[in-house]
């Protein structure tokens, strides 16, 4: 009655599918990893099968506490990609995409006849994980203890420990969609706990860097509009002389802290695409809370100069005095182009005139901002990066977003999964340090016109195929991960694996095993795009790993 069969994490499970690939039943991970794989299942009768527990258990003792099982749930696209998309997409068409990671519902799983659907089971190991290989055992059972099928997934633990994660990982996080989605008061005792949840679980799935609002960032918003206020600087305003309160950005950071992340980069204080004007800012003056800045802000006046002028030092202070300053990046504007060069010049002066002793990192395309020495720490998007690894550009970060859908790794809902994995390995070659990400949670159509339901909307109302705006979704008491989401650790995982390796061998030879039997060297354009190379690679530097490692 129940068809089952073990798959890779790789695989996107459609209703539709006709599932040839052979079944995958084996693996190894290393201690400090998040594993996970999937169980396909077909209902094979005529009518729904109703409340089947799905249940995931194994062999090693501790391990259990450490198993999940989630269903695989699907979502609409209405726009999966742009037309004049490449040939490695799974579909071009408009449907539903397996991507949400649900809880099982306790009353169990209903299953359509005669449609493919998932479970998702993570194995979360502990850096004192035993050694060895364990089975991991999947069942469906009716309601009434019969069992209807069951598989069973071999694990072979390696005695090695991924290292910490080297590189910055940012995905922004959209302070003021939890406010909207979950109608809470922005910075409402509710509200805060949403974010704690949320900043949990970035933590968790490789985020280290959390896009901090010291004012509501100038982000995604229509030119004259506006998001709701998330300012957690309070401004007192006495005529030309401003006064600063840091109590709810200490409230933030000590959230922070306690939920593992490790560095902040704040908000943009200039607008979006030009650096032309100042983000919303409000203030208290003579007893009431005023918006003293915005979209009729000219960046480059010298009212602005004179709030910044009064403002970073202020702000630098308090970095000092918690001990901030190895932990702090800062933003000027997001995706200028050489059109706006002279409004970007005039902010980085400013900028650089305070915060000589921090990062100013920003996603940009053109290396003049580079060659102009107006900002030390550009972030190039993975099909315009060439430039700057020829240039030589220390540090070098990347990102992508909907714009990098030729060729380069991205995550759409129509992408394959190992187009997702693949960056990992791509990173690591290139020596990247950093990876930045527009959307961990924008809820919101283009421009912030107005808030949507992520899980009837997925491609920002028409605005960006599905996949780029968001990674995770809002449940009932917190977030629901995404598959592109845990794939994507897969790939910090991946980059982690082989800088394991190059501790043990060297880097040349680390290189040297990664590009093995390939008939062109990995660039960002060119790759393997085969989930059954990128597994073996890995598998490959796992085995390489456990016979240099002591045991």
């Amino acid at each position: 009655m129940l068809e089952t069969k073990c798959l890779h994490s790789l695989e996107k499970v459609f209703p539709d599918d006709d599932r040839n690939e052979s079944p995958y039943s084996r693996a190894t991970a290393l201690r400090g990893e998040q594993f996970s794989f999937q169980v396909a299942y077909r209902n094979q009768s005529q009518h729904t099968l109703r409340n089947i527990t799905a249940r995931v258990s194994s062999g090693l003792s501790g391990l259990s506490a450490k198993l999940s099982i989630r269903h695989v749930g699907l979502v609409p696209s209405e726009f999966p990609c742009y037309p004049d998309h490449d040939e490695h997409i799974i579909r071009s068409s408009a449907g539903l995409f397996p991507d949400p990671l649900h809880p099982i519902p306790e009353s169990g799983l209903h299953m359509p006849a005669q449609q493919w659907r998932s479970v998702w089971i993570s194995v979360e190991l502990s850096e004192t994980t035993i050694s060895g290989t364990y089975p991991i055992v999947i069942t469906f059972e009716q309601d009434n203890g019969e069992l209807l099928a069951e598989e069973t997934f071999e694990l072979e633990i390696i005695p090695a420990t991924l290292p910490e994660q080297k590189l910055i990982h940012t995905e922004w996080f959209h302070t003021d969609c939890l406010s909207n989605y979950y109608e809470v008061e922005v910075f409402s005792e509710a509200h805060w706990s949403y974010i704690e949840k949320y900043i949990q679980t970035a933590v968790r799935n490789g985020m280290n860097m959390l896009l901090t609002p010291l004012f509501t960032p100038p982000l995604d918003t229509k030119v004259g509009g506006e998001r709701p206020t998330v300012q957690l600087v309070d401004v007192l305003k006495d005529g030309d002389t401003y006064s600063f309160s840091f109590e709810r950005l200490q409230r933030w950071i000590e959230i922070c802290d306690r939920s593992g992340m490790r560095y902040f980069e704040f908000s943009h204080l200039f607008t979006q695409w030009g650096a032309k004007h100042a983000p919303k800012i409000v203030a208290a003056e003579k007893g009431s809370l005023v918006q003293i800045f915005g979209w009729d802000t000219d960046a480059t006046g010298d009212s602005y100069k004179s709030f910044l002028n009064q403002l970073l030092p202020a702000l630098v202070s308090f970095l000092k005095e918690h001990e901030l300053e190895s932990r702090s990046y800062f933003h000027i504007s997001d995706e200028p182009s050489l059109e706006h060069l002279p409004w970007y010049k005039s902010a980085s002066e400013i900028m650089q005139s305070h915060l000589s002793d921090f990062p100013i990192i920003d996603a940009l395309s053109n290396i003049e901002f580079y060659q102009a020495g107006l900002v030390e720490n550009p972030i190039p998007g993975n099909n315009h990066i060439e430039p700057f690894l020829e240039s030589g550009v220390s540090n070098l970060w990347t990102y992508y977003c909907c714009v990098q859908y030729k060729e380069v790794s991205n995550r759409f809902f129509n992408m394959p999964s190992a187009r997702n994995r693949i960056m990992g390995l791509q990173m690591y070659k290139f020596a990247i340090k950093g990876f930045l990400h527009w959307g961990y949670n924008f809820w919101n159509a283009q421009y912030s016109e107005r808030q949507l339901n992520p899980f009837l909307t997925t491609d920002a109302d028409y605005a960006f195929p599905s996949g780029d705006s968001f990674l995770v979704y809002p449940g009932e008491e917190g977030p629901i991960e995404s598959l592109r989401m845990v794939v994507f650790h897969e790939a910090l995982q991946d980059m982690r694996a082989l800088e394991l390796l190059e501790s043990l061998v060297g880097r040349e030879q680390t290189l040297a095993l990664l590009e093995e039997g390939l008939s062109e060297a990995i660039t960002f354009d060119s790759y393997p795009r085969e989930a059954g190379w990128l597994l073996s690679c890995r598998e490959k530097i796992n085995q390489n790993i456990k016979l240099l490692s002591v045991v």
